[in-house]
């Protein structure tokens, strides 16, 4: 287990060769691939290597510019990250429920399930350090006690694991798929069907470093099903049920089919909102600063006793400011 003092990120030293086998197109730059790989940091952090030399291309020092082409090897050398320590802070939690192996909560948007280097405080982490005697040791020094998360700018209802046993009980769990989720989520665009299933592969886009995409031959199997729950001009409000809990599952799948998550940063980007709203409707979705999308529900067998549990989480006063102005009929 973690304890509640501070804990270590420990430093370590990685090379990484990567043998270049699809291309998005032939002649790339150099920095231009690396950075949709996943891993290496931002675009500008790789140039800092390169300008360093810790990039080779097919053997030889690497320029920014440099073209890459399918079968060219290259070689990157990443610097051992200074040593750092993540703090408890007394950051307020949301507890739906809690004993001596796990800790439900209510997350709120914006705040980040687990630090990374260069951003080591605010996070739930860092609260949750703060809040408990301990955590479990499972996810590591740099996410003690996280089993699964939520994305920064969703909300909603998560379980942490105090004990080494609660985690790996409950992460049993996630894996058979037994675990209850459920998500509301506000889309652009009118959904034909009134209930449905979504199953791709999910992997990450080799475009776009943040963003992952079902349109791949290669990746993690995610299926999500949704149901109707309210029809807005324009927009569609669901219910998201997830079978797998893949990065992003929710939001690629729905982008993907055309119905994007409103406010969504990543996935939803250039979407304008609809016509045929009010004007205090079209402020109220203007005003709303993330994506429209929060876990409801959760349901899990408590790893220790065997009983059932399940939490629920209304919406935050952003999202019911969203859903109580569209439900208001245009006077």
């Amino acid at each position: 287990m973690v304890s509640a003092g501070p804990a270590a990120l420990k430093p370590s030293v990685e090379k990484r060769s990567i043998r270049v086998r699809q291309l998005p197109e032939q002649g790339i730059r150099l920095d231009v691939f690396l950075s949709g790989q996943p891993g290496l940091g931002s675009r500008t952090q790789l140039k800092r290597l390169i300008e360093q030399g810790r990039v080779r291309l097919n053997g030889r020092p690497a320029k920014a510019a440099s073209k890459v082409r399918s079968q060219d090897r290259i070689e990157v050398e990443l610097p051992e990250p200074a040593p750092a320590t993540v703090e408890p802070e007394p950051i307020p939690l949301a507890i739906l429920y809690e004993d001596e192996h796990l800790v439900v909560l209510d997350k709120p948007a914006g705040m980040l399930v687990h630090p990374y280097p260069g951003r080591l405080s605010g996070t739930l982490v860092n609260a949750l350090l703060f809040h408990c005697q301990d955590l479990s040791g499972i996810g590591g020094q740099i996410k003690p006690g996280i089993v699964h998360r939520l994305d920064k700018l969703t909300s909603g209802v998560m379980v942490a694991a105090k004990t080494d046993a609660a985690h790996q009980g409950l992460a049993r769990q996630f894996q058979a798929h037994t675990i209850t989720r459920a998500y509301l989520a506000l889309v652009h665009g009118t959904m034909d069907k009134e209930r449905g299933t979504i199953q791709s592969l999910i992997g990450r886009n080799p475009r776009h470093r943040l963003k992952m995409t079902g349109r791949v031959r290669q990746g993690k199997t995610a299926v999500t099903h949704f149901v109707v729950q309210a029809r807005y001009p324009g927009l569609t409000l669901l219910e998201c049920r997830l079978e797998t809990g893949r990065t992003h599952q929710i939001r690629v799948h729905l982008s993907e089919a055309g119905h994007p998550l409103v406010g969504d940063p990543l996935y939803g980007r250039g979407r304008q909102l609809p016509g045929g709203l009010s004007a205090a409707q079209h402020a109220t979705l203007k005003h709303l600063k993330r994506q429209a999308l929060h876990a409801y529900r959760l349901g899990f067998v408590h790893p220790k006793t065997g009983e059932r549990l399940e939490f629920t989480s209304n919406p935050p006063s952003d999202l019911q400011a969203v859903l109580k102005a569209l439900s208001q009929a245009d006077p």
